[in-house]
């Protein structure tokens, strides 16, 4: 895949994420912002040292952050995160059972599908590993939104 293409990609799946959102509703956006915005936090600094430990690349080697893994986490990560949290949020185990699902099928059938149009692969970590570094965060995010809901971060 050439650069170009690549940024192409990247710019598609971050908009067409990001045009879900109004149907997400305002309400909602702000119910599950802040909870939705600390795990994209969270997934940064994840994602430095998985960068460090060489836990995957992309084959044309980005010089700019913009286009490694930025566009999964501003795009896909960041808006299922409040999607999820909309659609189950209230309902642990569905909450669960959800993330699992999104997750097995990111670390495995598309992870597949990024190797073979040469975008990117696991190096240091296989399938299952990588499914495990996304399903702890959803743990997280539940106790993140339910401190939230709990006005635990917020004294009045």
């Amino acid at each position: 895949m050439t650069i170009k293409i690549q940024r192409l990609v990247n710019i598609a799946m971050v908009l067409l994420a990001w045009a879900s959102l109004p149907f997400l509703g305002s309400r909602n956006i702000k119910r599950f912002l802040p909870a939705s915005l600390l795990i994209l936090l969270f997934e940064g600094i994840n994602e430095m040292i998985g960068k460090r430990r060489n836990w995957w690349y992309f084959y044309n080697k980005p010089k700019s952050h913009l286009f490694g893994e930025f566009p999964f986490n501003v795009g896909p990560f960041f808006v299922s995160s409040l999607w999820i949290l909309k659609w189950t949020f209230g309902n642990f185990k569905k909450f669960i059972l959800l993330n699992a699902i999104l997750n097995a099928t990111f670390a495995f059938p598309i992870v597949i599908f990024l190797r073979k149009i040469k975008y990117g692969t696991l190096d240091r970590i296989n399938g299952f590993q990588f499914f495990l570094y996304f399903f702890y965060k959803a743990f997280l995010l539940y106790w993140f939104q339910y401190l939230f809901e709990k006005n635990y971060f917020i004294k009045r």
